[in-house]
């Protein structure tokens, strides 16, 4: 549940049935091969992926990721991405926390809150959506389940 327009536009596959049934596939896919198998596939049979295809392929592609290290939820709640479940030994906790200033842990919830990320600085700067959203995300995942 993230700010990304991700979709696959009526204008590229017309039919309601092989839109939905793509869906399913992407959302079923447990590894990135699948996910591609199911771009490569409508890229074959459409042609080249529209931007809002694109972005759902990415948020496939980070499902996947996201499984693979037992999170279910990535949401944004409010100011914060919320992460969850996520236990963190204590030197990891510390490195996110340094790295993404003000962010929470709670430790008896197994969830993390993470600023959502902005384009800027300054006070007001506009939040990441889409495709730079979840490059953030990979970024974040990265420092948060990769080991040093």
């Amino acid at each position: 549940e993230l700010p990304i327009d991700a979709s696959i536009p009526t204008d590229y596959v017309p039919q309601e049935r092989l839109r939905l049934e793509a869906y399913k596939r992407l959302a079923d896919a447990s590894t990135n091969e699948a996910v591609d198998e199911v771009g490569a596939e409508l890229v074959d049979r459409y042609g080249a992926m529209p931007s809002e295809l694109e972005a759902l392929i990415g948020v496939a592609r980070f499902r996947v990721a996201a499984k693979a290290v037992g999170v279910q939820e990535v949401i944004a709640a409010g100011k914060a991405i919320r992460i969850s479940p996520v236990t963190l030994p204590e030197s990891r906790a510390m490195r996110v926390q340094r790295i993404y200033a003000g962010t929470t842990i709670k430790e008896a919830a197994h969830i993390l809150l993470v600023p959502k990320p902005t384009s800027g600085t300054g006070i007001g700067a506009p939040e990441l959506r889409d495709t730079q959203l979840l490059e953030w995300l990979h970024e974040l995942f990265s420092v948060l389940f990769t080991s040093p």
